[in-house]
């Protein structure tokens, strides 16, 4: 029996050396990811995103007339949906958490596996994260709290919703949280993803930044056991 096709995934390309893009180009030819555009500034990329509204954009963080970092911030202020991936040489603590703070999905460097780059737009796209524990727990823990947007924002949530984003900005997978709750998988992963919708975010490491800027996060890597059960009638 042939397997259903992958829904498709479009892809912008952003950065400044022609012959990097052609490669990235080469080795995205696969049937569910489709290159809609290219960018050789950060300017010229967030112009791009404005017009074709990609799924992805793979963004090189130095280029001229605007850097990687201003235009993913430009990007996701005006486009949440999309996800953004990082692609560099520089693997740097600071620059990766200045990356996912700017509205970054992930951060790879440069020069990885056809494969390793296929399977990491198919998590930003598909809402994963690509960024550990560890670094989340750094990333979060230099946030203010207290935002009056963000604040605003998790209230669209219904308590079962505002629990399934404590865990998950915990660090939490979806197999965790589904054991916490005593949820199935399937259920916990429909819940995060009318999370996602609600919050206007693209994937797991986004959702947590607005729960800690929302001052939802009191420690920034929940232990599995520290939040309480949902109420019965909560259940369904």
């Amino acid at each position: 029996m042939t397997e259903p096709a992958r829904p498709q995934t479009t892809v912008l390309i952003a950065d400044d050396h022609p012959m990097v893009r052609e490669g990235v180009r080469a080795m995205l030819s696969c049937e569910d990811i489709e290159v809609v555009g290219e960018a050789d500034t950060g300017r010229e990329a967030v112009e791009r995103v404005r017009e074709l509204r990609p799924d992805v954009v793979l963004m090189d963080m130095r280029m001229p007339d605007m850097d990687g970092l201003a235009a993913t911030e430009i990007i996701h202020r005006e486009h949440p949906e999309i996800a953004i991936l990082i692609v560099t040489i520089y693997d740097s603590t600071d620059y990766i958490q200045r990356a996912l703070s700017a509205g970054a999905s992930g951060y790879v460097l440069k020069g990885i596996p056809q494969s390793s780059m296929i399977d990491a737009i198919r998590l930003i796209r598909n809402g994963e994260s690509l960024i550990n524990r560890d670094m989340l727990r750094t990333l979060l823990s230099d946030i203010s709290t207290g935002d009056p947007s963000s604040q605003l924002t998790v209230r669209k949530l219904t308590p079962r919703e505002r629990r399934v984003l404590e865990l998950l900005a915990g660090g939490l997978s979806n197999k965790e949280i589904a054991q916490q709750m005593r949820y199935s998988v399937g259920t916990i992963k429909n819940v995060v993803a009318h999370v996602f919708d609600k919050l206007g975010v693209p994937d797991r490491t986004q959702a947590a930044i607005l729960a800690a800027k929302a001052g939802m996060v009191s420690d920034p890597l929940i232990s599995p056991g520290a939040l309480a059960e949902l109420p019965t009638a909560e259940r369904h």
